[in-house]
């Protein structure tokens, strides 16, 4: 279910990305005392009072025919475009300028609701000076401080009050996937031929990101798709051409509207360290994850082996992907691309799967009995039941007598055995622990 997007913006140095990485809880962008060092959009999900939403940093908004400054303004008019709620953060150290009516005079034109961070307001004396910014027409403005998390509480209530309710139809019930990653990966020539092997098409609707077009298709079992546009995923910190200014949100936010997502690859170009970055925000996100080798054609000898090699390649490169099925297909050949709609439905089924807690925990009490507990400081771990509280991605909790016992490497050898006695190709699972009352 897509998440509502609160655009972080304003003149450059003024403690946006501080900002960010306080609500977001981690140090995510890049935080320097210099102006422009955030050129691009940032993003992290983010949760206030139950309420989740993706959150954007932006570089600075200055009015400039500087070609680098006139870059970051559109990156930054971008994120106000996509944006459902807008936090303009404001220096209480220089008061209103120049350049924060330049920014609020943007912000009028958005028709976005627009909630005002007054930054660096660490002590009473200076929370007083924030009435100065009533003067930008913005509203109520909120005194905080993003290094000492003063009043970040009062102004995420102010913005999760402005969040609309979720975009997702009740009534679609359609397999949502996307393809992801970087540019000439043949990602869209993949979206032509699967749609080419499946000639059922329902419609092309608007997407809920601009200029991009859902396609919805039946594949010959019966199983009904959504395929959501992306485009190819650069690195941060590289500025975009006007035609490319969309691409990461755009896969971004298609991420966050899937259930499977479909990480492409170039066989000839083989494994590039930006393959391994873009996949990543599909495996944090929790969504079900394909890898589908493209151009398999143009790789030449004994496929055979090379298949295997790959494959090897894949596993050593993706090692946090290792449930993710492999597929190599041709888009031009139309190579294996048959089995990709039934692959998508397998891996979506996993995502959704739900065990009974009885037979869940008798799988935990012979992984028990296979490995137990291990001791730690005189203290030995006791793990009491498991149950699992949700799906997509598959979510477990297990009760012990102590969280601080577990260590990752235990919890690492319960998914496994989880794994081993149900199939959750495809998808990641989560295992949480907690202490019994």
């Amino acid at each position: 279910m897509a998440a509502p997007v609160v655009a972080v913006v304003g003149r450059p140095n003024v403690g946006k990305s501080t900002l960010f990485n306080r609500i977001a809880g981690e140090r995510i962008s890049i935080v320097e005392d210099t102006p422009g060092v955030t050129r691009d959009r940032i993003y992290a999900h983010a949760e206030w009072l139950g309420k989740e939403f993706s959150l954007i940093d932006t570089g600075g908004i200055e009015i400039s025919d500087q070609p680098i400054l006139t870059q970051i303004r559109q990156q930054a008019e971008i994120a106000i475009d996509e944006a459902d709620v807008i936090i303009m953060v404001t220096d209480i150290d220089t008061g209103v300028t120049a350049a924060d009516e330049q920014v609020a005079k943007i912000l009028y034109r958005s028709d976005k609701p627009v909630v005002l961070a007054v930054n660096k307001a660490d002590n009473i004396a200076r929370r007083n000076d924030a009435y100065d910014f009533y003067s930008l027409g913005l509203g109520e403005p909120y005194p905080v401080s993003s290094v000492h998390g003063v009043g970040i509480g009062d102004l995420l209530d102010a913005v999760v009050d402005d969040l609309p309710e979720d975009r997702q139809q009740a009534h679609d019930r359609s397999i949502h996937l996307s393809l992801i990653g970087r540019p000439n990966v043949g990602k869209s020539s993949l979206v032509n031929a699967i749609l080419g092997e499946n000639r059922v098409i329902v419609s092309g609707v608007a997407g809920t990101t601009r200029d991009a077009v859902n396609t919805h298709f039946t594949d010959d079992q019966g199983h009904e798709f959504t395929m959501i546009d992306t485009a190819g995923m650069k690195k941060k910190g590289k500025l975009y051409e006007n035609t490319e200014r969309y691409a990461l949100m755009r896969a971004m936010r298609a991420i966050d509207d899937s259930d499977v997502v479909l990480v492409v690859l170039n066989a000839d170009e083989g494994i590039r360290e930006l393959d391994k970055h873009i996949a990543g925000y599909a495996h944090e996100a929790g969504k079900g994850v394909i890898i589908v080798v493209n151009k398999w054609d143009l790789l030449k000898g004994h496929k055979q082996e090379t298949m295997i090699d790959f494959t090897n390649l894949i596993r050593q490169e993706f090692q946090y992907l290792s449930y993710a099925p492999i597929i190599f297909v041709s888009a031009k050949t139309k190579q294996r691309l048959n089995k990709l709609p039934e692959l998508v439905a397998t891996v979506y089924q996993h995502h959704n799967r739900r065990v009974q807690s009885s037979t869940l925990n008798d799988v935990l009490v012979d992984a028990l009995a296979a490995n137990p507990t291990p001791t730690v400081n005189g203290r030995r771990l006791r793990v009491y039941y498991m149950t699992q509280v949700a799906v997509a991605p598959p979510t477990f909790v297990v009760f012990v007598n102590d969280p601080d016992l577990m260590h990752f490497s235990y919890l690492r050898y319960l998914e496994n055995k989880i794994r081993d006695a149900f199939d959750f190709t495809g998808t990641p699972i989560k295992i949480i622990k907690r202490h019994r009352q």
